[in-house]
């Protein structure tokens, strides 16, 4: 593996200490971290799995739109926002190591660095719950 971006290196530190789910990857797709707010989505700790391709990661954590149909890795909002250099959302469905199917929103956005490179992207997502009745 390469060796890191100090923007990555930082949006990784910064993502330990937020209390919202985080995903982050390198330029090539590699997940690099998630913290431990998304480990409670996705029913397993960051440290168990360690880091992966993005294509890896679509099909441990299965996701899909809201008939069901699996949503392709490149189509994720996280790839998006890393091959087109811009913003993406979505909301989708995941099912976490932990059986669990729950609906998620994901904003995904670049790393652009100061040198104008791309040092990865990030993805932050939060759980839709049903309001009780």
């Amino acid at each position: 593996m390469r060796q890191m971006d100090i923007e990555l290196i930082l949006m990784r530190q910064l993502a330990s200490c937020l209390a919202m789910p985080v995903f982050l990857v390198d330029p090539t797709g590699n997940l690099v971290y998630y913290n431990e707010p998304a480990e409670k989505i996705l029913g397993r700790r960051f440290e168990e799995s360690g880091p992966m391709q993005i294509q890896e990661l679509a099909t441990i954590f299965q996701t899909f739109d809201e008939t069901g149909i699996s949503i392709a890795s490149q189509d994720l909002p996280l790839s998006l926002a890393l091959s087109q250099h811009k913003p993406a959302h979505k909301r989708i469905w995941i099912r976490g190591l932990d059986g669990r199917k729950r609906q998620i929103e994901v904003t995904a956005i670049p790393i652009i660095g100061q040198q104008k490179q791309v040092a990865g992207a990030a993805a932050i997502f939060w759980e839709i719950k049903e309001p009780k009745k």
